[in-house]
């Protein structure tokens, strides 16, 4: 499940920014004048004031053509495929999701998969694949599979039946893949002739090939389970089988009946799937298993070809996820060595990540903790290191490699932890550093395969994110999407009365310095204010940044709300001592940091001590659970959506990583759990539950629910019909939070707005 404060972060587009200041390109924030109020029914309708929202920015093979999907003005959360032709400077709709949707109802493996993506709430196109010829592209559309000529023509591809799952061309551009009916097929990229099946049809319906098992897809963020060669003559295919796994019968509550789902379900402490890698040719032949070695209890990590298609490389990580070990495997036999092994610091926990590269010499660019801190380095061919960057900062991801000129592209914290750089380096002389983007936004950024052209997203306190073309020295180059909030922008009525965000630090128990963000109304002297403060608390994830903060978190403090955020010990890049805080220990520091936070705020003298309210979804739902009980009397009241109660309920990957094996620390999952200390929740408490949700299944709530009831307890709550993790729509997010501040109002915790 990767725990993200996905939807919330949606909705706020995750960042706040830079003190009172607006930062250079940007308008100014004025003192409110005649501007409309911001209403929650506003905020969740479209046109989105975000202003557009571009996904799957990527360049052409040849360079010439940039591409984007980019969601529509009267329907935000449907997506078009837009190129612009570098050379005529024109932009123009390649692929209009609308006309050519077919209205097909996506298969239940597909809903799963984009839930898994966190993409379950976009219509239209969500992916695409350009052609090696640069001429087509490959998008998928409802699932079926279409052919899209620069030409604006598009064919359907011959054979396909609708719910082919992970369609990829092959890197010649000649073949292209897919997965259906828990088989790998193959087909010509031109779809004149149909495709073939390549891996064997099984008879148990618990064997997939070329699939990316459940907990790779939710917690390892590995989608893909086939990997081309370089020159399309292999593949490498993973086959699992899910007949160990337990069976979970999962209901999906809807408003017009229930279904239920007897789904596999790796829980903490069960049996993972049976995971195997397998070599063969594009026509199934000549297929042999990859030696993954003795211990089959293992998570296949990620696979990777080198260059010239002579190794292919895969990273094993043990179930403890302790130990990380690189193998080089020999295409044609299968057989495989260790090349290096990355271990975990002592009470922590490997961090997979995806930020490497190998390189043609043979060398390879790889991110590592080793020292405590997220960094790069080098390993040569022969098997020495060189660390690349250091200190006490994070590279947080790895963004190209120039192989011609030595030079390799990453994002970091190195100037300022909550807003991200974008910085270039020499192989030659990695200590020179240099900075290509502009302190006063929030960036990240992404290249072409050969790390010659730079696609930058920033943001800032009022610039909704933009995002621009740059050469390799970070100079702009053509703006993708400026975004500008000038009068025709969404945004504009409310610019007049936008609040700008503030940061600090307030001490740990321990004294580390927490980050914090809050965003005030304008301020009566004398007056005391509410407090809305939202958290999430976990690992993998932050929610103070310095960039636009959306307008949910504006329609919240023109509510008459302080809207205030604290990020925890046991949050990232704050480097391993920080994060692993919580190592054997969920439900402890990060509560304790989140009380450090309340009492300060309690001695702001524009603050109300009596309505300091907390919201928290998903970690954050189970992170308000365990505040209400440790510190009863603390927080006005409470809200949690979609908790975690009980943690022997969710999967191995995520649960095991932190908490540890169940059967083998019980006492641990019995201090972390949600359910032993109801009794000490005196405070208001509401809970919400999508009723469909397979991601922390509703079993969550209806245990709280019951304990409390049990133990006279009171407690509101609202539960969402047919509605899984998200809990998202127009109408449905406006009804959401317009329960959450009636439920404030009515326990004495609101503003009364």
């Amino acid at each position: 499940m990767q725990f993200r404060l996905h939807l919330l972060a949606t909705a706020l587009v995750c960042a706040p920014v830079l003190a009172h200041a607006a930062p250079a390109g940007t308008a100014p924030v004025t003192a409110p004048s005649a501007a409309p109020v911001l209403t929650l029914e506003r905020v969740f309708a479209s046109p989105s004031l975000n202003g557009p929202t571009p996904r799957g920015v990527q360049l052409s093979p040849d360079g010439r053509y940039l591409t984007l999907l980019k969601n529509r003005a009267d329907d935000r959360e449907r997506f078009d495929l837009w190129g612009f032709d570098r050379k005529t400077g024109k932009w123009s709709m390649l692929v209009d999701s609308l006309k050519l949707s077919s209205g097909r109802v996506l298969s239940e493996a597909e809903k799963m998969q984009r839930e898994r993506q966190r993409i379950g709430d976009l219509k239209g196109i969500v992916s695409y694949d350009w052609a090696s010829d640069s001429k087509t592209v490959l998008v998928p559309l409802d699932g079926e599979l279409l052919l899209a000529g620069l030409d604006g023509k598009e064919r359907k591809i011959a054979g396909t039946t609708g719910g082919e799952l992970n369609p990829r061309l092959g890197p010649q551009g000649d073949t292209l893949a897919f997965v259906r009916d828990r088989r790998l097929w193959i087909a010509p990229a031109d779809g004149k002739a149909p495709p073939r099946a390549i891996t064997p049809e099984e008879s148990a319906e618990t064997v997939h090939w070329g699939e990316a098992e459940f907990v790779a897809q939710e917690e390892l963020n590995r989608m893909s389970g086939f990997w081309w060669a370089p020159d399309e003559k292999r593949l490498a295919v993973e086959r699992f089988d899910e007949a160990a796994v337990g069976v979970v019968t999962r209901a999906a509550i809807g408003a017009d009946g229930t279904r239920t789902y007897d789904q596999r379900y790796p829980a903490a402490g069960g049996a993972n799937a049976d995971v195997s890698l397998w070599l063969m040719d594009p026509d199934g032949g000549h297929r042999v298993q990859v030696d993954l070695g003795a211990d089959k209890d293992i998570y296949l990590g990620r696979v990777d070809w080198a260059s010239d298609g002579k190794t292919l490389y895969v990273q094993r990580l043990d179930r403890a996820q302790t130990r990380l070990d690189m193998l080089a495997v020999d295409p044609a036999t299968g057989a495989s060595q260790v090349l290096f092994t990355e271990q975990a610091h002592e009470k922590s926990w490997i961090n997979l990540s995806s930020n490497y590269r190998f390189l043609d010499d043979g060398s390879l660019i790889w991110w590592s903790e080793r020292d405590g801190f997220g960094h790069l380095y080098r390993r040569f061919k022969d098997g020495r290191w060189q660390q690349l960057t250091k200190g006490d900062w994070v590279v947080t991801d790895l963004v190209g490699v120039d192989q011609k000129t030595g030079r390799v592209y990453f994002a970091g914290t190195r100037d300022d932890v909550l807003a991200g750089q974008v910085y270039a380096l020499s192989l030659t002389a990695p200590d020179k550093i240099a900075r290509l983007t502009d302190l006063a936004f929030d960036n990240k950024a992404s290249m072409d395969g050969k790390g010659q052209a730079l696609i930058v997203t920033r943001s800032a306190d009022a610039q909704p994110p933009q995002s621009y073309l740059a050469d390799a020295h970070g100079k702009r180059l053509a703006w993708i999407e400026e975004n500008k909030v000038d009068a025709a922008h969404a945004y504009a009525p409310y610019l007049a009365a936008h609040r700008p965000a503030t940061f600090g630090t307030i001490a740990a128990a321990d004294g580390t310095p927490l980050h914090y963000m809050m965003i005030t109304p304008p301020m009566v002297p004398g007056k005391r204010y509410p407090v809305f403060t939202y958290h999430y608390g976990g690992p993998t994830a932050n929610v103070v940044h310095k960039g636009w903060q959306g307008a949910l978190a504006q329609a919240i403090v023109a509510k008459g709300y302080i809207y205030f955020a604290l990020d925890n010990r046991g949050s990232e890049n704050r480097g391993v001592d920080f994060g692993s805080k919580i190592w054997h220990a969920m439900g402890t520091v990060e509560v304790e940091d989140q009380l450090a936070g309340a009492q300060w705020l309690k001695t702001q003298p524009y603050v109300d001590p009596a309505r300091v309210s907390t919201f928290g979804w998903s970690y954050g739902g189970y992170m308000t659970v365990k505040m209400l009980e440790a510190h009863p009397g603390v927080w006005a009241a409470g809200i949690a959506v979609a908790p975690v109660t009980k943690w022997e309920l969710y999967d191995t990957a995520y649960t095991e990583r932190y908490l540890g094996n169940p059967k083998q620390v019980p006492e641990v999952y019995k201090a972390a759990g949600a359910l032993e200390q109801t009794g000490q929740i005196r405070d208001p408490l509401l809970l919400v539950h999508g009723m469909a949700d397979d991601n922390v299944v509703f079993e969550n709530s209806t245990a709280l629910i019951a304990k409390m009831q049990g133990e006279a307890i009171p407690f509101e709550m609202m539960l969402y019909p047919g509605y899984t993790h998200r809990i998202s729509g127009p109408k449905v997010s406006q009804h959401l939070y317009e329960t959450m501040f009636r439920f404030l109002d009515r326990n004495g915790a609101g503003s009364g707005k």
